[in-house]
């Protein structure tokens, strides 16, 4: 495939991502767009790597890297909402007022 292909589709993606950010309330799926965004920034990594040949696959590497924090955001993240989910008894983001002064 073309590398041009591989970023149409990481494009694509990402849009999603930030429209289901932007659009969305309940926070799992705020979590969920963010790792699609995420995930679309590995596909970048991978093609432009595999597009300029490195015999290093810092590519790759990169992306394995983000996968790490990525699951480690999807660890951190789902522990809040829980902890939310279980004092407020909701996970809108419109109901959280935790933070406010």
């Amino acid at each position: 495939m073309l590398l041009n292909q591989f970023l149409i589709l990481a494009a694509a993606m990402f849009a999603l991502g930030v429209y289901g950010l932007l659009v969305r309330r309940n926070i799992v799926l705020i979590l969920l767009s963010v790792e699609l965004m995420l995930n679309a920034v590995n596909i970048n990594l991978v093609a432009f790597e595999s597009y300029l040949r490195s015999s290093e696959a810092i590519g790759q590497v990169f992306a394995i890297f983000v996968i790490t924090v990525a699951a480690a955001e999807v660890g951190i993240g789902l522990a809040i909402v829980l902890m939310i989910f279980r004092n407020r008894r909701s996970s809108n983001v419109d109901d959280l007022s935790l933070m406010r002064w």
